[in-house]
């Protein structure tokens, strides 16, 4: 008997958390009318040169990248993230956008073995998008894993600036 009423007392108030966190959902600022949902494109961030695909819903926008390093080795990578609309504008879609993201963060050839760090960051973005295309520049601050060889540290864990600008059209 135990059992049961602690089970329903459980489900009670694990129903009552629902229903209070429901309010804490973020609000839908974009209109579907708006936008065109599927976006490909072109960018560089970094030293990432990459081709992208954005999905954009009444709630953001997701993208990923995938692209290669403009360095030596011209390794691939890849990274990617959402962007939340804070402010727009009052007659469009054009305002800033807070984010998060993830995935390759930089590559290095030493000794013949490529290396790549991963890890993640936020960034602040101003975009301008409507029905024909997306237009970001993005400023982030990232942070990676550290990758060592022997005694040697090929990446640092330590926070950088990261530059992005993707021009995407609407399909």
């Amino acid at each position: 008997m135990r059992k049961i009423v602690s089970f329903a007392v459980m489900m009670w108030v694990g129903n009552l958390a629902y229903a209070d966190f429901s309010s804490f959902y973020p609000e839908a600022k974009l209109k579907p009318e708006q936008f065109s949902k599927i976006n490909v494109g072109a960018g560089v961030t970094q030293r990432l040169a990459h081709g992208n695909l954005e999905y954009v819903t009444p709630y953001g926008i997701g993208y990923g990248k995938l692209g290669a390093f403009l360095n030596d080795d011209h390794d691939v990578g890849v990274q990617v993230g959402f962007r939340y609309p804070i402010i727009l504008g009052t007659k469009d879609l054009n305002g800033f956008y807070l984010g998060a993201f993830a995935g390759h963060l930089k590559s290095k050839t030493v000794n013949g073995e490529k290396e790549s760090q991963l890890g993640g960051g936020i960034d602040l973005s101003y975009v301008m998008l409507n029905k024909e295309r997306i237009s970001t520049f993005s400023v982030g601050i990232k942070a990676g894993e550290e990758i060592t060889q022997g005694n040697q540290v090929i990446f640092e864990t330590k926070p950088e600036l990261q530059f992005a600008y993707t021009l995407s059209v609407g399909f």
